[in-house]
């Protein structure tokens, strides 16, 4: 299914060989995950518009039923997520979440921390959680980090980051972690737009790659 593993997709000049490694995320998910593939799909074209109409009842319900259950695939992690979550709903403090969703929707997208640390105000999210929110948001300036694609990029040779990298815990990221690596992400996207014209490529797809071509999958 792989086509490349990313120790050799990394420098790569070829912008079919990204292309891809790129489908086989989506192929991955067809075939181990297919529960989950139309919710893929319906995530990677979400509208940043639909986002905004959304009312705070509407706003809990798009996070409980669609971004929860896109982010967190396994059965256990989705309950004690959206157990957190949930607080919002039994304490009443829907206007508390949907302030969030505000500040979301009205931040410089530039600013990696801020964005980061605004989404981590949500109950259940934790820098993972919160960059993945961020990176269906906005995947022209976010990707998803969490243990698979620090995991993946230790695996890149020279990679300059890879000793600041090395001292993360991968099943604990901090922000400042977080921060460092969707700065990579960005340099990355840009190189690859740099080389092969246009704007195609995004943070968000560089976080499907690091995902999709590491060795333990």
């Amino acid at each position: 299914m792989v086509t490349k593993k990313i120790t050799n997709l990394w420098q790569s000049k070829s912008e079919k060989e990204w292309e891809e490694c790129l489908s086989s995320y989506w192929g991955y998910v067809r075939n181990q995950l297919p529960k989950n593939f139309e919710l893929e799909r319906e995530m990677d074209v979400l509208h940043l518009e639909m986002v905004k109409a959304l009312n705070p009842e509407e706003w809990y319900s798009f996070l409980r039923e669609k971004y929860f259950r896109w982010k967190y695939t396994q059965p256990n992690r989705y309950v004690t997520t959206t157990n957190s979550l949930n607080r919002y709903l039994k304490e009443g403090k829907l206007d508390e979440l949907f302030e969030i969703k505000q500040k979301l929707l009205d931040f410089d997208t530039s600013d990696i921390k801020c964005g980061l640390s605004a989404a981590k105000r949500i109950h259940g999210l934790g820098i993972p959680g919160s960059s993945g929110l961020l990176a269906l948001l906005y995947p022209h300036a976010f990707g998803t980090v969490d243990q698979f694609v620090v995991k993946s990029l230790l695996e890149i040779p020279d990679l300059p980051e890879k000793e600041a990298i090395k001292k993360m815990n991968p099943m604990k990221l901090s922000l400042r972690n977080g921060v460092l690596l969707i700065e990579l992400m960005r340099r990355k996207a840009a190189k690859n737009n740099r080389i092969f014209g246009g704007n195609r490529w995004t943070p968000r797809k560089i976080d499907m790659i690091l995902w999709v071509c590491r060795t333990d999958l």
